[in-house]
């Protein structure tokens, strides 16, 4: 069985087009969506519609949640600068959303398994725990096993850092897809901050052999990307462009 599994879309419907094009030169079997799908770019709308019409679960995310709700979880330190941004970006996404979009979005669910005769896939946001924990490369050995030792009877999968990467847990693995509509390189300063204009997923496959793991990205058109941000009416329409400019 081969599992797509894709994260933090970000309200970027043309990087998701540009997974699912890949995707029918290079289909898996099942698809499996692990959250902060909606919330940030401009076309919030078209991905919770494209979403409708995949066969394909979706984890619940920080950033789908705090769109429902406004209901702020404290985990990470905010500026006031940043938090008018967020509250924006979140005033105008719901003003996108149709009432039925709102209840598809609140169907999203905490954690997502996936079986296979090969072995099961639990998939989640931060951790099985919490859509706000941060697993990343660099997270000591002791606080990631606090995250996911419990669950290393599966194939474990996590989105929320934006960053494609491959950890052992016992003798399974967790894995992070990267970021399909906002992903970018950790090791660049905030002044000259720039987004890759590539969609991130992976794809794991389970046999009777074994399994494989396979990082893919998929370029998309930075300058229709700008394109759009500007025609959306998203009140950060310039300066999140901007991030895209000269890719």
């Amino acid at each position: 069985m081969k599992i797509a599994v894709f994260s933090d879309i970000h309200g970027n419907c043309m990087a998701l087009d540009a997974l699912l094009g890949n995707l029918k030169q290079r289909p898996a079997d099942r698809l499996v969506c692990l959250g902060d799908a909606i919330q940030g770019g401009p076309q919030p709308a078209q991905v919770v519609a494209r979403l409708k019409e995949l066969p394909c679960p979706v984890v619940m995310g920080n950033a789908d949640a705090w769109l429902l709700t406004g209901e702020d979880s404290g985990r990470e330190a905010v500026t006031p600068e940043r938090q008018r941004k967020l509250d924006a970006v979140r005033a105008w996404s719901l003003g996108q959303l149709s009432e039925e979009d709102r209840a598809f979005i609140a169907t999203f669910q905490p954690t997502v398994t996936i079986e296979s005769g090969s072995g099961r896939l639990l998939c989640f946001h931060g951790s099985p725990g919490s859509f706000d924990d941060v697993i990343l490369p660099t997270t000591p050995e002791d606080e990631f096993q606090r995250y996911l030792l419990a669950h290393a009877d599966n194939f474990l999968t996590g989105g929320h850092t934006h960053l494609q990467h491959i950890r052992r847990i016992g003798d399974s693995i967790y894995f992070n897809p990267g970021s399909v509509g906002f992903a970018y390189s950790h090791a660049q300063e905030e002044s000259s901050f720039r987004a890759d204009a590539w969609a991130e997923y992976a794809v794991l496959t389970l046999d009777g052999w074994g399994y494989s793991l396979e990082f893919r990205r998929v370029p998309y058109d930075a300058g229709r990307l700008i394109q759009v941000y500007r025609e959306s009416g998203h009140p950060y329409a310039t300066q999140d462009a901007a991030r895209y400019e000269g890719r």
